[in-house]
């Protein structure tokens, strides 16, 4: 089909001015990624609310990380305990409580629950968000202050978004975890950078046109951070160590699509399962299908270890 003038123009002004576009979506996507805003404040009514329906109750608990920063959050402990402990990990921007579906459920059927606020979140300390690269040590001295104050029987983990990246490579490096559940996981922060480059219409747009503003975005976050964003990566900590998953995704999730699970769900070494959600958008796989995936995340912990 042969161009008209008025579109051989807009591609001309498009590509002329592409670059100019791409730093400002570099800088702002930089500038976000290590500092997110903490938009929602701790949900203690819902929270309450939540204790009441499953007659659990909860006490603060209190975590030095390795490099010293505080991390806040709670023990949160079902009527009738299984002996077993699930850790928790919320979504970029949000606290502890932004995973309360999710330890409702558990709590009904006996886990224990540990939620607390990413460093950078919520009530913890820290002056940037690593998306796993320091997290997955915090997870680490988590677990060794409940291991000391705790009889724990099995300790699982799950998480949703970001808090589902860090949940994956925790467990590459902290062998007590012994199943993940992931929903809606990235596969590796460069990789997902070019869906948020992409503006959420389509990651092409972020390895073509916009490409160098993951460039520009993950070089500032590399001076900034102080570290490589290629290390941060769910499918390489997957591999690394063959750990129980069970990956989920919506159809209709665009921050976060489907291909950064199935990614995951390949590199993964050990026992692997992924659960595509038809019309599920992002983080929003507990609300469109709230039985069946209480029945999987479940039916993974009861699994794992076979010998239990």
């Amino acid at each position: 089909m042969r161009l008209t003038r008025p579109f051989i123009v807009v591609g001309i002004v498009l590509l002329a001015i592409s670059p100019l576009l791409a730093a400002f979506v570099g800088s702002s996507i930089g500038s976000g990624i290590l500092h997110p805003m903490r938009l929602n404040a701790i949900r203690l009514e819902d929270t309450q609310k939540m204790l009441a329906r499953t007659s659990a109750t909860k006490e603060d608990f209190s975590v030095r990380a390795p490099d010293g920063i505080a991390l806040k959050g709670w023990k949160v402990r079902p009527v009738s305990a299984n002996g077993d402990w699930v850790l928790l990990y919320h979504g970029v921007s949000d606290n502890r409580t932004g995973v309360l579906g999710h330890a409702e459920f558990l709590l009904r059927h006996g886990y224990s629950i540990v939620m607390m606020d990413s460093r950078d979140h919520g009530e913890s300390g820290g002056d940037i968000c690593t998306y796993g690269w320091k997290e997955r040590y915090d997870t680490a001295a988590v677990a060794d202050a409940l291991y000391t104050s705790e009889k724990v029987r099995h300790l699982y983990a799950l998480g949703v978004s970001m808090g589902a990246a860090i949940a994956l490579q925790s467990a590459a490096i902290e062998p007590r975890i012994e199943a993940v559940a992931a929903e809606a996981p990235f596969a590796n922060l460069r990789e997902v950078s070019y869906d948020y480059a992409g503006l959420d219409v389509s990651p092409t747009l972020g390895r073509t046109l916009f490409r160098p503003a993951s460039m520009l975005a993950l070089a500032s976050v590399q001076k900034e951070g102080g570290f490589d964003p290629s290390d941060v990566s769910p499918e390489g900590a997957v591999a690394a160590r063959s750990f129980a998953v069970l990956l989920i995704c919506g159809t209709s999730d665009h921050r976060i699509p489907c291909r950064h699970a199935e990614r995951i769900y390949k590199s993964a070494a050990g026992p692997k399962e992924l659960w595509i959600v038809k019309g599920a958008g992002h983080a929003a796989a507990l609300g469109h299908s709230p039985v069946e995936y209480e029945s999987r995340v479940v039916a993974l912990f009861e699994t794992y270890p076979k010998n239990r």
